[in-house]
């Protein structure tokens, strides 16, 4: 059996964009878009037997029409030629208010053909063209439904998280309890797990963050744990195997360096040991590339706009298309010779750029710890010259001097 399994789309990020001329819609939701075709075709191309999306459909709780409408495409695209898709419920996806439907539930409420959606937790049973699959799910859930304001009466922070930890370990063990053991079963979570290196989730939170511990949450009754809400994607276990897919499309400039993309899982039938074997690998999605240029120019430099200019013509073929952030520092008796224009005309080829400049100013001359009322002109003559490394002999003549002049004396 092969499951593909994704997670956080974030469609509406469309930070570092412009409008597409053709379409009118937002370049950046056009790349997210095109890493979402990807995860299709390669279901459609490879005889995928489920896509497994582990929640954060959209930016928003309330994503525009545009948005919906080419999500949906992509669904009708995949569900129409036989595979089923599985959508989990993520932080993002949940309304600001209780009642009000999530961003996927429509899915549901037309009770369209191969697609299922988990607003709750629960475990399901979704047949393929290789057989049937349990689905248990764990989607985002706020505290309310987690903790009656009873329960969290009198707790503090810490105390709330712990008997966050143990209701949603509750409905883990609860969910493999439900398990057939002649089936393969997969566990998809949208939850933060603890110890897991995170991404650009951070600066996205919406509400109240609660943690699971590795252990909560690698159960060996199932044969994958398929995670969401971490940007970053990481194998946390592998046995059983604990993975976060990570984001789809690069979201800022820390997931530079990040690839990004879905894995694809192959469960295979029991062993005459009764366990079965499982292998994931990572495929990586084509996406926007980030692109980050850092430049110091030293004092005395006679062309600091060339300096740069070399800098950039260095990572050219890095640059065109890409989203680039250029960061200068020079000293400020050179920023007047900092030719702006010429740097923007080098990078033109960029799909979107920014110019940052860091201007260093020369610290003032500290006359150790003394401030000026405590010390007499003279004496911050001295200390100068001292900073200076003026010899002793000319510093004598200067001192004198000085001394007529703060004196009032004539030559």
């Amino acid at each position: 059996m092969k499951i593909l399994h994704f997670a956080d789309l974030h469609l509406g990020v469309e930070s570092y964009g412009r409008i597409d001329p053709a379409t009118g819609i937002s370049s950046r939701l056009l790349d997210f878009l095109s890493a979402l075709d990807q995860v299709i075709d390669y279901s459609l191309e490879n005889g995928i037997d489920l896509v497994l999306f582990c929640g954060d459909t959209y930016k928003s709780r309330e994503p525009s029409q545009t948005q919906q409408r080419e999500f949906a495409r992509r669904i009708n695209r995949l569900v129409s030629n036989g595979v089923p898709i599985f959508l989990l419920v993520g932080n993002h996806d949940l309304p600001n208010a209780i009642g009000k439907a999530t961003t996927t539930e429509i899915f549901d409420a037309l009770a369209i053909k191969n697609v299922y959606v988990s607003n709750r937790p629960d475990v399901y049973r979704i047949p393929t063209k290789s057989g049937d699959i349990q689905v248990a799910s764990l989607p985002w859930l706020r505290r309310s439904a987690l903790l009656s304001k009873e329960e969290s009466k009198n707790l503090n922070f810490e105390q709330i998280n712990e008997r966050l930890q143990q209701v949603l370990t509750n409905i883990i063990a609860a969910h493999a309890a439900k398990l057939d053991p002649t089936l393969p079963s997969v566990l998809a979570a949208h939850v933060w797990v603890a110890g897991s290196q995170v991404g650009s989730e951070r600066a996205m939170t919406i509400g109240q963050e609660h943690v699971l511990l590795l252990g909560n949450v690698a159960n060996p009754a199932f044969d994958y744990i398929a995670l969401g809400h971490i940007h970053k994607q990481q194998v946390l276990s592998s046995n059983p195997p604990v993975v976060y897919a990570g984001s789809l499309e690069r979201v800022d400039f820390g997931e530079e360096a990040d690839a990004k993309g879905f894995y694809l899982v192959e469960i295979e039938p029991a062993q005459s040991s009764g366990q079965r074997v499982v292998s994931f690998d990572f495929h990586p999605v084509s996406g926007r590339r980030f692109l980050t240029i850092s430049v110091n120019v030293e004092s005395g430099d006679t062309d600091p706009t060339a300096t740069v200019l070399r800098a950039v013509a260095e990572q050219e073929t890095k640059i065109n298309g890409a989203i680039v952030r250029l960061q200068v520092s020079l000293p400020s008796e050179l920023e007047l010779h900092f030719r702006d224009s010429d740097i923007r005309e080098a990078l033109k080829g960029a799909h979107y750029f920014t110019i940052a400049r860091d201007i260093r100013r020369e610290s003032r001359l500290r006359l150790g710890q003394f401030t000026a009322e405590e010390i007499t002109p003279l004496e911050a003559l001295k200390k100068y010259l001292e900073t200076k490394k003026v010899s002793p002999e000319r510093a004598t003549v200067l001192l004198e001097y000085g001394e007529r002049l703060m004196g009032g004396e004539k030559r």
